[in-house]
């Protein structure tokens, strides 16, 4: 049976012959990799992974990924991960059938290190030869083409089986991959994927994985719900307190009630250290309650933006009634500059991914950084289209005397720099 170009998730449809399949897999690999015609023409969301890897230079031969995070490291993203609070539905889901059918349960942070990994002893073992282990980067920068990198560069469920992987030693697996995302905000918190012997591919385990995902999702939601709700009846009394504008939110940022100012969904992630400001209002001095912050107005007072990217490294300065200063990646320096010169008519995604790389195909890593930079600087930054808050003045530096902005790759910044 012949490879068709189509976009379906399954890697196999029923009654395949499978060992037939995993052959002529394997003569496709290595045609495309010897520049040779291949017998046939992958599925188009292969032919995507496999031009991005080898862009990126990895190796077909690959041996184990570069060393996994450290054990102290893994348990902190382990902590830090919104997925552990809900590991009981997925492995209710999924860890017992993926012992059952020789597969083991990985879940994934956003950026593809494995966090946790449940399932088969035997193919545990399996794993543990390819340094498919617990701190590994799974990214397809690191390791190829694999459902859980490609889910992540996608953005949508991937199912590969045997010679789809770009690393030769990953031939013998199967994997079905899912991404995970936060219901409130559509953000990405992580991938779920499910592998094993490439002998267990079955077109069936995509939809367990996606399933098991939209469980894990609506589980997600429905805890969110109940801690903005216990924090609702928490905040009627001290609210009544406030004299002027005042919020009660999550420790997220996620608002539970407001009095003295229009109703708002989220605002910045709330430190002690720093005040935060809210689009429109002002800014806001946080205050620790139980399960979240108060945060009482502070001042009107308009917001100050310096971009001072000749430090280092780069940081953003924001003055108001208060000062905090938010170091910068150099990603995020050219993202600010690229908004300010913008001005109010803003980017979308499509014109950022454009000025960032050259084309609209990274949709999701823009709005991946773009998710990262707002909840540092909050209110200052607007979506739909992304832009400075109009009460912000934006002090940056002249783009064709900057050096980190002279050294930029990125085609919109060398344009404002003078470059081609």
């Amino acid at each position: 049976m012949l490879m068709t170009a189509d976009e379906g998730v399954c890697a196999v449809r029923p009654g395949t012959d499978i060992v037939r399949h995993a052959r002529m897999l394997a003569r496709v690999h290595d045609a495309l990799l010897s520049g040779d015609r291949p017998p046939a023409t992958p599925r188009r969301l292969i032919a995507r992974s496999w031009e991005r890897v080898q862009a990126q230079g990895v190796d077909p031969d690959l041996g184990h990924p570069v060393g996994p995070l450290p054990a102290v490291e893994v348990e902190r993203r382990r902590v830090e991960s919104p997925l552990q609070r809900v590991l009981p539905e997925l492995r209710a889901a999924l860890t017992s059938v993926a012992d059952d059918a020789s597969h083991i349960m990985v879940i994934t942070d956003a950026q593809g290190r494995l966090l946790w990994r449940e399932g088969s002893a035997q193919v545990r073992r399996r794993a543990d030869r390819l340094g498919f282990t617990e701190g590994a980067d799974w990214s397809e920068g690191s390791v190829g083409s694999n459902a859980i990198g490609t889910a992540l560069a996608e953005a949508a469920p991937v199912q590969m089986f045997a010679a789809e992987h770009f690393v030769r030693s990953h031939h013998v697996w199967t994997c079905t991959a899912c991404p995970v995302h936060d219901p409130r905000s559509g953000e990405l918190l992580g991938v779920v994927d499910v592998s094993g012997p490439a002998h267990t591919v079955h077109p069936t385990t995509v939809a367990l994985v996606a399933t098991a995902v939209k469980l894990a999702e609506a589980s997600l939601w429905r805890q969110h719900e109940g801690r903005i709700e216990a924090l609702r009846g928490l905040a009627a009394p001290i609210l009544s307190r406030v004299q002027g504008a005042g919020l009660v939110v999550d420790e997220h940022g996620w608002v539970a009630a407001v009095t003295g100012m229009p109703s708002v969904e989220r605002v910045a992630v709330p430190r002690g250290d720093r005040p935060v400001s809210v689009h429109g209002v002002g800014v806001f001095l946080p205050e620790p309650v139980p399960g979240g912050w108060l945060l009482r107005v502070e001042d009107t007072a308009r917001i100050r933006l310096t971009l001072d990217l000749d430090a280092r490294p780069p940081r953003a300065v924001v003055d108001g009634s208060a000062r905090w200063v938010h170091p910068l990646s150099t990603r995020h320096a050219e993202v600010l500059v690229l908004l300010a010169a913008a001005g109010a008519a803003g980017m979308g995604a499509g014109a950022l991914s454009a000025a960032l790389y050259g084309d609209r195909d990274h949709l999701v890593t823009v709005r991946a950084e773009m998710s990262r930079l707002r909840r540092s600087l909050g209110g200052l930054l607007l979506a739909r289209p992304y832009r400075i808050a109009p009460e912000v003045e934006v002090s940056a530096p002249d783009p064709a005397t900057s050096a980190l902005l002279r050294r930029s790759t990125a085609p919109g910044v060398r344009r404002l720099a003078g470059g081609r």
